[in-house]
């Protein structure tokens, strides 16, 4: 089995970008068997009728591969209902914080609403797993060029992340949380040094992207570079090597894609969207590039599956 615990499918409002069925059948093709579908669309998924309302949207046949998150809000009835859910419901596997704005209407960016969120579900005695996007607001610039692509990487920093994952492990030790904190799409050595520094101390997991393994931000040196617009952005090359060595040695947890399509015109025009299609890197990644890296089958299994399933219980 493998499995992809980080995807966007777009169904509702923005379906005209992705639908479940559709990564499903990217998914037969690249061998993945399960996914898990973020809360970031429009409307989100928040509350118990989003839940029935999402659900609903799943091919019967596909009904078993589909698990998702429900968001984060500082609205304390909000994350008690995603609490009850995440525990009762096994459709549910966590509940994602985007701890910087991102794509989609739930960026938690102060930090008071954010450290609420930790003492909430600390108070709730919630023990599964909160995901978080980690990049800090305060940390990332507004002067993003359209005509110069690799812009992006220079507005959200790798200091950006590293110093958001810093904020959640300090809201992690002063609520008392005791649920696995998940740092999703890991993109930056730093930010890996970081993690491990506390794996001893916190529960505490990391993934990484095909596209932040594959490829480092030159590929946004010309005005094609905007199709390789990601959050958080491609990074240097010896970010890019360091990923794949902290994978290898197991100080990243798994593969997750983050896939995340937008139409070209979304792209290479206005809004200049954030996001790559990265299930359809999975294959050939996981299948023949990971064993030239020297990945073992044993490595493989863990890092699509075998980690995931630990953390998950699904």
């Amino acid at each position: 089995m493998r499995i992809d615990p980080h995807v966007h499918c777009r169904d509702g409002r923005q379906s005209y970008k992705e639908t479940i069925e559709h990564v499903f059948r990217l998914c037969d093709q690249q061998g993945i068997d399960v996914i898990f579908d973020m809360p970031n669309i429009d409307p989100p998924v928040l509350r118990t009728a989003d839940l029935e309302a999402r659900l609903a949207l799943v091919p019967k046949k596909d009904s078993l591969r589909y698990r998702v998150f429900l968001g984060a809000t500082p609205d304390e009835n909000q994350l008690q209902e995603a609490a009850a859910l995440a525990k009762e419901c096994p459709q549910v596997v966590g509940i994602k914080m985007y701890a910087g704005q991102s794509v989609g209407p739930l960026g938690v960016c102060a930090e008071k609403d954010q450290r609420k969120i930790y003492e909430v579900l600390a108070a709730l005695d919630y023990r599964g797993v909160l995901a978080v996007h980690c990049e800090k607001e305060s940390m990332c610039r507004n002067d993003f060029d359209p005509q110069k692509p690799s812009s992006h990487c220079r507005c959200r920093p790798p200091e950006a992340e590293t110093m958001a994952i810093e904020d959640q492990i300090k809201f992690v030790r002063a609520s008392g949380f005791r649920g696995f904190l998940h740092v999703c799409h890991v993109s930056a050595a730093s930010s890996v040094a970081l993690i491990k520094s506390v794996r001893a101390e916190i529960k505490i997991t990391c993934g990484v992207t095909p596209h932040h393994l594959l490829w480092a931000s030159t590929q946004m040196n010309n005005r094609e570079g905007l199709l390789y617009k990601v959050n958080p952005p491609l990074r240097e090359m010896n970010d890019c090597i360091a990923l794949r060595q902290a994978l290898k040695a197991g100080d990243i947890d798994w593969i997750e894609t983050d896939h995340a399509p937008h139409p070209i015109s979304e792209k290479l025009y206005p809004p200049y969207a954030s996001g790559y299609p990265s299930i359809c890197l999975y294959g050939d990644l996981v299948d023949n590039v990971l064993p030239l890296w020297g990945f073992d089958k044993d490595m493989i299994k863990n890092v699509t599956c075998g980690n995931i399933k630990q953390v998950f219980k699904h």
